[in-house]
């Protein structure tokens, strides 16, 4: 590790026991996962795990963590059953009374239990001797939200939501409001784990949980490792999947969500919705039951109109079949939602598909095979018309992923720094149209929560 000036921020030492995923395991996986975790693992553990003790945090720079709690470390212990935490210097922010936090706590033990799969999994998910076809990819999906017993039998009623980390104060108060009427019908919240769009949809259904009198509740935050640090988990996620990359994060959303809501936000949603209109906009999922409603207060309304207009120009008409836009009106989007997720439900039965985990929508490889964000990559991406679709979509997403990448994941903000801006290439109005929605983000601050922003890209028409 770098040398670096020690923190003067209080920090603590503390010993933890993981439970759930953890607590059982033989000494062969103990043992490979001391390996990981002693070995190649060890700066991406401790990365991440420092990202959830300062859980809450409002900055969106994943250095700044580890530039204020430089002296910070994790091991992982052989124990005779299972592992132990040992945590150096630690945020004091994470403990009360020289005792961790439960919640925290949880959210570690998720993290090192999803950087471990790997290690204890004879079958890697990412890197060399990752599955290669759509089907294994799949799989694999599934094998890590079974690890992280995410997928509960149980009547459909997982909403998705998406949106930016850094909206303004309004927008924020409505994905509140939608939160709450969301969980006053029983419906449960997924989201992306960070702060923003991420955190209200929560904090809303947990009071109208409360009043309702429902006592197990999910609020499910799904991450990946590049992005963990700038989105690091807000206080009322209570579980926490980290995903090996973001196509499988990206995957995991649409397997287990029953609907997807999208609030207003910046270059990840967009690359969230593209994703989504890129699958349901192939042939083979036609006729599958799948909500989906971008909403917004008022003051949001020129936003999803710009939006609307970009999905018009790149994807077509057919694409507007597939969404649907509600301004300032959260009982509205509820009701619209509780009402597609029964037909959901109703599919799911007729097509003798299970509830907890969408095997029916077809995902074909090109939205699966991770993406990396490289200058000639980048350059590379076929932006023009008369392609289906579903892989200009899918273009398109990988173009916003590039940008994400370049604004908040370290890897891609090196590039950036060494490398300079990323260039975008495409037909002229598609530029022209791509280049006003990003101007438009950066305008409105969608980009960067405090500071100026500096664009990672150059759209060259």
């Amino acid at each position: 590790m770098t040398e670096t000036v020690s923190s003067t921020l209080p920090v603590q030492n503390a010993r933890i026991f993981p439970r759930g995923g953890l607590d059982v395991l033989s000494r062969t996986e103990v043992a490979r996962l001391r390996d990981a975790s002693a070995g190649g693992m060890h700066e991406l553990l401790r990365r991440c795990a420092l990202a959830v003790l300062t859980s809450g945090s409002a900055s969106d720079d994943p250095r700044a963590a580890r530039d204020l709690y430089p002296d910070f470390d994790i091991q992982v212990t052989q124990q005779d059953r299972g592992v132990r935490i040992d945590l150096v210097n630690a945020p004091a922010m994470a403990f009360v009374d020289g005792e961790i936090i439960h919640g925290v706590a949880e959210l570690l033990f998720a993290t090192v239990r999803d950087l471990a799969w790997r290690a204890i999994d004879p079958e890697p998910d990412s890197g060399e001797g990752a599955p290669e076809t759509s089907v294994g990819i799949t799989d694999s999906v599934f094998g890590l939200l079974r690890n992280a017993r995410i997928l509960q039998p149980s009547d459909p009623n997982l909403v998705v939501c998406w949106g930016g980390h850094s909206i303004s104060r309004e927008e924020y108060i409505y994905t509140k409001q939608v939160g709450y009427e969301l969980g006053l019908r029983g419906l449960d919240i997924c989201t992306g784990c960070g702060p923003g769009a991420m955190k209200g949809p929560m904090k809303g259904a947990t009071i109208a949980h409360v009043k309702q009198r429902r006592t197990v509740t999910r609020y499910i935050g799904l991450t990946e490792p590049g992005i963990i640090a700038a989105e690091s988990p807000n206080p009322i996620v209570n579980h926490l999947v980290i995903m090996p990359d973001i196509e499988k994060r990206l995957e995991a959303f649409v397997r287990i969500g029953h609907g997807i809501i999208v609030f207003a936000g910046g270059v990840g949603t967009a690359e969230e919705i593209l994703y989504l209109l890129g699958i349901l906009l192939r042939e083979e999922n036609a006729d599958l039951p799948f909500p989906l409603i971008l909403t917004g207060p008022t003051v949001a309304a020129p936003y999803f109109e710009q939006i609307d207009r970009f999905l018009r120009l790149t994807l077509g008409e057919a694409a507007t079949s597939r969404y649907e836009i509600v301004v300032g009106d959260p009982v509205a989007v509820a009701k619209k939602m509780t009402a597609g997720i029964r037909k959901v439900r109703e599919a799911r039965i007729a097509h003798k598909d299970s509830f907890y985990f969408n095997w029916g929508i077809e995902i074909p490889l090109e939205f699966q095979r991770p993406f990396v964000p490289t200058h000639e990559a980048m350059a590379a991406l076929d932006l023009h018309h008369g392609r289906p679709p579903s892989a200009l979509a899918a273009d398109l997403r990988r173009a916003f992923s590039g940008i994400v990448a370049g604004n908040v994941k370290e890897d891609g903000m090196r590039r950036i720094e060494e490398h300079g801006p990323f260039e975008i290439h495409g037909a002229p109005d598609m530029m022209q149209a791509l280049d006003a929605l990003l101007r438009a983000f950066v305008e409105q601050r969608r980009m960067k929560i405090a500071g100026e922003y500096r664009p990672c890209y150059r759209v060259v028409g």
